[in-house]
């Protein structure tokens, strides 16, 4: 009962920290205390840690030479300070899968757990570092430059750094977790995969919008003070609902991989 209690007072201090020190806004302050608490219960501190480090990496990652990344963000949906929905997409997955754990002690939910959070951290680090890449990267869609900060864009530099961010997703589960070699290699390829899956629905489905006074492709629905004008994709599938969708697939194909190896 102590350490139950315990868990929830540093839960909640954590995602206080959060909300003080503007990365999260006051709605995702509330679903990171969800999030975490449901980590908590399938996967205690362990799991606590492996999520937190996504967060916090991923935070700094979006702090780092911001003033860099201002124009950037002004043709996103929203800033650098992430709201539920953005918690959600990257760490609804991962409580999900505690959960499942919680119910159903099996190995292949530690896996389901592991892979979407290398799926997040691997998109998040490839945005985030990708964007300061003094080359311009190319779009998928056309394999011609375009705009750093581009969905469906890739660099070198962002694409080390997607590769990083699942590979230290997948050393801390090992780590934590005593996963065999093979268990952890699954977590990082997938987890790379996930955000491989980010950038093609990025590319061919996310909505994307044009500002009628700037002439700028944008993701966002204002730009300039103006509403944007819809131009291609689905009218819902927006940034969190990519991330959210390829971190789940991510997971569900490595799920299915270990399941029918």
């Amino acid at each position: 009962m102590i350490n139950i209690i315990f868990l929830i007072l540093f839960i909640a201090a954590m995602a206080y920290c959060g909300y003080s020190y503007r990365l999260l806004t006051m709605s995702g302050t509330i679903a990171a205390f969800f999030v975490g608490l449901a980590v908590s219960l399938g996967f205690g501190i362990k799991g606590l840690i492996i999520l937190g480090f996504f967060f916090a990496s991923s935070s700094y990652w979006s702090k780092y030479k911001r003033r860099n990344k201002l124009e950037i963000e002004g043709r996103h949906e929203k800033g650098s300070r992430r709201d539920w929905q953005q918690v959600v997409a990257n760490g609804g997955t991962a409580a999900l899968f505690s959960l499942l754990y919680l119910i159903f002690p099996k190995t292949i939910w530690i896996i389901g757990f592991a892979i979407s959070l290398a799926a997040a951290n691997s998109d998040t680090w490839a945005s985030e570092i990708g964007s300061l890449s003094k080359r311009r990267p190319f779009f998928i869609r056309t394999f011609k430059p375009i705009d750093a900060g581009t969905s469906g864009a890739v660099s070198l530099l962002g694409s080390f750094a997607a590769i990083s961010g699942a590979f230290t997703i997948s050393l801390l589960a090992f780590y934590f977790f005593h996963l065999t070699i093979i268990e952890a290699t699954v977590i990082f390829v997938f987890g790379f995969i996930g955000n491989l899956f980010d950038t093609v629905l990025g590319a061919f489905i996310q909505a994307v919008y044009r500002c009628e006074v700037c002439k700028t492709e944008v993701e966002a629905l204002s730009h300039c003070g103006k509403k944007t004008i819809f131009i291609r994709g689905l009218p819902f599938m927006n940034n969190d609902l990519v991330n959210y969708s390829s971190g789940l697939l991510a997971a569900l194909l490595g799920i299915l991989f270990v399941w029918i190896k």
